[in-house]
């Protein structure tokens, strides 16, 4: 046995004596590996595409900071804040505590450069030598995803700060000496990269399906259309801001909804709000509008559905249960808690006629006892009547875009919706902006006129065509939709618009709006940590 024992221990012995003379027996040779500076063949690539999605979404699903939301909409033409602040939003209507230590400008800074690198990243590898295990074709499928994703992010970025650093390489190790590129050049290369996009991108029917073929959610070109609107928008050249909205038009592969369709057409409703139901945003699901849908899915049903917890719903609905006598329903939304209240300009005269986008359906301002408990009974079916502070926050009039109710989050903390971030109503309202910049306002009043005769709404003319009127119209048709604060940002209306339309709310009024504010400031960490170049702080931060 002694012997036995012996025999094994010298062979160990040997063993590691040979292998420690042998350095390549403790070198990593990883056959597979996704990292930035390994993707190099298709499933790398694959991965990361994906992995920008679920980035994108953490944009808009911050629930550390509650208010996120309203940090986009409160202080512009559309939105008050409300008593149930969470305190993020605060400086986006208090305008005068707005400084560089703010911390949703420093969101915003770090979502969209993390996008920034994490494209260019997947940029940089199809460019590689070393890429060879994709076509051609292949290759232009992957770099126009991602340099979609990275125009998106340089849009927000121009749009919110004008001039910002241009980071064109992925960056694989620490840089201190950023400076900022004149808006011309981030502009031109947010143009190159949405130009490439439209041309290799492919077309909505066409785009890469999941085992169900149902992920419409992914890229497809005319997302980088209607961006490129936009953008050409901003930069002042409406005409060929036309043009890509009118060749989004007449592709034949969206149309308007006009016909109730979905989950509940049983159900009281109309088409418009059929279009925001849960289980009818995409287009898989019948949604002939949707351009960009970012699909989410319900984290109680899908680990991993969704990132963290988007607080929209919560945010833009009333917390009627606060209300004795009501109880939770699906019909009314779930719960929300009534962040922030639409502003008496759009409850009270925005709207006109029998326009569908303001029925009951769709801005719910009335609220009915409902729970038939016997404490309640006496009440039940009866109108809530409008008392002090609970129009403010408990029954205030909202808009019912993200009402979801999820049976197995009662207390309704996740969100559970999608995110539809392009359709085209909003495209006929890029196209008529682009035809009033032009001094087409006859064409504009026929664009018009078809988001209104939609919504069964009086017709417009030609003499009513301003850059004013079309943001009237973008808040009737995306109120609850759009980021209101880069419209409004993006067109330079934002000070004269919210000062004219919204400076008359006592609760939580707008001060310190000045034309500083047509920029957000750049995070003071962002330059602070720049020590070997100077990051130029925007104007009056």
């Amino acid at each position: 046995m002694k012997k036995n024992i012996t025999i094994i221990a010298c062979t160990a012995v040997m063993f590691l004596a040979f292998s420690s003379c042998k350095k390549a027996f403790l070198d990593e040779k990883p056959f597979s590996a996704y990292t930035p500076l390994t993707v190099t063949d298709s499933l790398g690539f694959e991965a990361s595409l994906v992995g920008l999605y679920n980035h994108t979404s953490t944009i808009f699903s911050w629930s550390d900071q509650q208010g996120w939301p309203s940090v986009w909409q409160v202080g512009t033409d559309v939105a008050n804040a409300t008593n149930n602040q969470q305190g993020v939003e605060i400086p986006y209507y208090n305008y005068e505590t707005l400084a560089a230590t703010d911390g949703g400008s420093a969101r915003t800074w770090n979502r969209n450069y993390i996008l920034v690198n994490l494209t260019n990243t997947i940029v940089d590898g199809v460019e590689n030598p070393a890429t060879t295990s994709l076509s051609a074709r292949g290759k232009a499928l992957v770099s126009a995803e991602a340099k979609f994703f990275r125009a998106y992010a340089y849009n927000n970025l121009a749009t919110l700060y004008g001039g910002v650093p241009l980071i064109t390489k992925a960056l694989t190790g620490p840089k201190i000496d950023f400076v900022r590129a004149p808006i011309a050049d981030v502009n031109n290369f947010i143009v190159s990269d949405l130009v490439y996009a439209a041309a290799n991108l492919p077309d909505i029917e066409s785009v890469k399906t999941n085992t169900k073929g149902k992920m419409y959610g992914r890229a497809n070109k005319f997302m980088a259309m209607q961006l490129l609107a936009e953008v050409y928008l901003r930069m002042g050249k409406p005409d060929l801001a036309e043009q890509q909205a009118q060749a989004i038009i007449t592709s034949g592969k969206f149309s308007l909804i006009r016909n109730r369709f979905g989950v509940k057409t049983s159900l009281p409703g109309d088409y418009y709000s059929d279009m925001f139901q849960y289980g009818n945003q995409r287009r898989s699901q019948g949604n002939t509008e949707s351009i960009w849908v970012l699909e989410q899915e319900n984290p109680n049903a899908v680990v991993g559905g969704i990132t963290n917890s988007p607080q929209q719903r919560r945010v833009w609905g009333a917390a009627y249960y606060n209300i004795a006598g009501m109880a939770l329903a699906d019909s009314l939304g779930g719960r929300s808690i009534g962040r922030l209240r639409l502003s008496n300009w759009v409850l009270y005269g925005l709207y006109k006629g029998n326009d569908i986008r303001n029925s009951q359906y769709n801005i719910r301002r009335k609220y009915y006892y409902n729970d038939p408990s016997p404490t309640y009974a006496a009440r039940f079916g009866k109108q809530v009547p409008f008392t002090g502070p609970d129009t403010l926050i408990n029954i205030c009039p909202s808009t019912t875009k993200w009402g979801a109710f999820d049976p197995n989050d009662t207390f309704g903390f996740a969100m559970i919706k999608d995110f539809i971030l392009m359709r085209l109503g909003e495209t006929y309202l890029l196209l008529a902006e682009a035809q009033v910049a032009q001094g087409k306002t006859s064409e504009a009043a026929t664009t018009i006129n078809v988001l209104r005769t939609r919504a069964n709404a009086d017709q417009v003319t030609a003499a009513q065509m301003t850059k004013d009127f079309i943001l009237d119209e973008r808040a009737r048709e995306l109120i609850g939709e759009e980021n209101r604060r880069m419209t409004l940002m993006r067109t330079g209306t934002l000070v004269e618009r919210a000062l004219r339309l919204n400076s008359g709310d006592k609760s939580k009024p707008i001060t310190g709006l000045t034309a500083r504010n047509l920029l957000l400031p750049i995070p003071l960490g962002e330059i602070q940590l720049n020590k070997d170049a100077v990051l130029t702080q925007n104007p009056g931060y």
